[in-house]
């Protein structure tokens, strides 16, 4: 059973759906045991309580006791430190908000003729993700978006757009790369295209000479130098800029968590664009919960092919194979080991085996001169066969590489996996992509999980869709800072991220949060009529549960008309019993605002439960009871009864939903 989490009662293994009579009414269930072996049965209509839990390893998902107050401590400690994050993220909204950052003007012509210089024809998702980063620059807040675009889709071209932009406003730009070899290339790229333009561009990394350095930082902080690109370097406190008004980064993933701390004191005041093949699960995190702006680019250039790849074990006929099907074609291929004390005995492997290539080692403990020589051979045709640590993740881009080896690949992270993948197929040749791996039983179960979701997405653009799987395979970390986040671990990530979004809505609308009360707490409608999908209507019980959960997370009328559509589309007409679910969680719906705890209703009389702070006013209860005394009464202080004089359940149906339609009105 996989772990999920059901919010009043905590974390237990799902065991499957249980069809129950209750009352000599047919009810479907969920059935979950927790650590005590006890089990609890959850009718389907309140599945909006209960989510996948994704944070630990889910083999070492933490089990709660039925009956034991140990997730209700769990749980508030977790509200607690989760209310500190959302101040803290409310803060660095607000004052992005109150700052007035720096407008950038756009000059059309200007602008056009720079786009008229791209030698490609743009693609609809990089027009509308360029459009968006202009108007977003144009704007007197500061702008904070993630360009999420897999390798190779031209996101590149997105951020020279913001960098001219920039650039002509007369402000500087900081592009930011996780790599020396990256920082490199962007500068011959950047130095290329801004070739026509009166905009200086500058290089800083580990390789900079030491007069040049001084040099350029005087220059820097002068605001003679338009545009920088560099390695972390850029964010030491030795570099002063004149007038900074937008920041690049490359590969948010590869930067480390202080790095980010540094650019979270950033974000409050200048433009920050980042760009990026798969998020990393916190980026990813922040922009699906609207904290950043997101664009994403997942059409492909012309004439590109997905990456053909394969997982298997160390076999030197399948690296034969793979390696001789490249060169005979007159391409290149990259091996990826990254292990630096072996590589050279590796590389002399596979010469061996390969007496044909020109064989050349990289990696980053290499000096300056050696380094550079050797990707100069390769990247000119020198040597076909290049054997390299992962140096090569970011930013390489050799077209007539089209088959790369990676050895060990289950030690790698999968934004990593897929960004190395993405050396390769980078022109209109079929690619292909060789994951080399130990038998299954000496990999964890996370490594397992990681190289099936890449072996499946192999499709090209598929970048973000891996993000959410690593989302779900490591949790989200911790949003903001340094402190890795035990409570994601111990309430898992779904519930963390609902209780992060309604502590922001409570602390937006100044109301008070009362971490004793549940996320969103619908109230029990029973008609005590069967209100369930029918096993002869959706016979997959997963598929069935998972329309379920739909139907209970639904949060308002069309959005059930939308599922319900799909239903019909896809199943056939609904039959009674899955209308009368449709019909009871539009009740539910329509009470959620109300305080109703329970609405109960029988052939003849039924009753309305109110919780102990209803949002109705006492007046129109009055009303009611004084308009029909024979068929309404108040009993105690909490609940309204009902007669009815009529026992078809459509009648009843009809008659609640206009009672409660009456309560809820203005």
């Amino acid at each position: 059973g996989a772990p999920v989490v059901h919010e009043d009662h905590g974390v237990g293994r799902y065991q499957g759906l249980k069809t129950l009579t209750v009352s000599g009414i047919e009810t479907e269930f969920l059935c979950i045991e927790y650590a005590n072996q006890d089990k609890l049965y959850v009718p389907v209509s309140s599945l909006h309580l209960i989510n996948r839990y994704a944070g630990a390893n889910e083999e070492n998902a933490p089990l709660h006791r039925l009956g034991s107050d140990h997730w209700q401590r769990t749980r508030k400690k977790a509200q607690q430190k989760i209310h500190d994050i959302a101040v803290e993220l409310l803060d660095i909204q607000a004052r992005r908000e109150a700052t007035q950052g720096f407008a950038h003007q756009v000059t059309l012509d200007e602008y056009q003729q720079f786009a008229s210089e791209f030698p490609f024809e743009e693609t609809p998702d990089q027009e509308t993700s360029i459009e968006s980063v202009i108007e977003d620059m144009q704007s007197q807040q500061p702008m904070d978006r993630i360009v999420c675009g897999d390798v190779g889709f031209g996101k590149t071209e997105v951020c020279m757009r913001a960098a001219f932009v920039a650039a002509i406003s007369g402000s500087q730009v900081a592009v930011l790369v996780p790599t020396t070899l990256l920082a490199q290339q962007h500068f011959h790229n950047f130095r290329d295209r801004f070739a026509n333009w009166p905009i200086r561009i500058a290089c800083l990394t580990r390789f900079s000479v030491k007069k040049s350095l001084a040099d350029t930082l005087a220059q820097i902080q002068a605001g003679k130098i338009d545009i920088v690109i560099g390695t972390h370097k850029l964010l030491s406190d030795t570099i002063k800029y004149r007038n900074l008004g937008l920041v690049i980064i490359d590969e948010e993933h590869r930067f480390g968590v202080r790095h980010k701390e540094k650019l979270k004191a950033l974000r409050a005041s200048v433009d920050l664009l980042t760009m990026t093949a798969t998020p990393i699960p916190r980026t990813l995190n922040m922009s699906l919960s609207g904290m950043r702006d997101l664009s994403i680019i997942a059409t492909p250039p012309m004439q590109r092919h997905a990456i053909k790849t394969f997982v298997s074990r160390w076999n030197p006929d399948t690296i034969i194979e793979g390696c001789q099907r490249e060169l005979k074609r007159g391409g290149q291929i990259y091996f990826v080991h990254n292990e630096i004390k072996s590589i050279e005995k590796t590389a002399h492997e596979l010469q061996q085996l390969l007496p044909e290539a020109r064989t050349g080692i990289v990696h980053g403990r290499m000096k300056e001169k050696e380094l550079e020589s050797v990707m100069l051979d390769f990247y000119h045709h020198r040597c076909n066969l290049l054997v390299c640590t992962t140096i090569i993740e970011s930013g390489i881009d050799v077209p007539t590489a089209n088959t790369i080896f990676i050895n060990r690949a289950d030690k790698l992270g999968l934004a990593q996996l897929h960004q190395i993948r993405g050396r390769v197929g980078r022109s209109h040749h079929r690619a292909y992509a060789y994951l080399i791996v130990p038998p299954e039983a000496a990999m964890t179960a996370d490594a397992r999980k990681r190289l099936l979701a890449i072996e499946s997405l192999e499709d090209l653009g598929v970048g973000f869709t891996l993000a959410t799987h690593d989302l779900e395979i490591r949790g989200a970390g911790e949003i903001l800072g340094e402190e890795q986040s035990g409570q994601i671990t111990e309430i898992g990530f779904t519930l963390y991220s609902e209780l992060l979004e309604r502590a922001v809505t409570s602390l937006k609308s100044d109301l008070p949060i009362d971490f004793e009360q549940p996320i969103m707490r619908a109230s029990e409608v029973d008609f005590h009529a069967p209100a369930l999908i029918p096993e002869t209507y959706i016979p997959d019980i997963h598929r069935r549960l998972i329309e379920y959960k739909r139907i209970a997370s639904a949060k308002n009328d069309d959005e059930l008309r939308e599922i319900q559509m799909e239903l019909i589309d896809r199943f056939g007409l609904l039959p009674e019993p899955l209308k009368h679910l449709f019909r009871v969680t539009q009740i539910k719906l329509q009470t959620l605002a109300l305080g109703v705890d329970k609405i109960d209703v029988g052939e003849q009389n039924g009753k309305i439960v109110f919780n102990r702070s209803p949002n109705i006013d006492p007046m129109k209860i009055i009303e009611l009871i004084q308009s029909d005394p024979q068929q309404y009464r108040f009993d105690g202080k909490q609940t309204l009864r009902i007669a009815f004089h009529n026992v078809e359940l459509e009648s009843r149906l009809n008659q609640v939903e206009d009672l409660v339609a009456r309560l809820a009105a203005e």
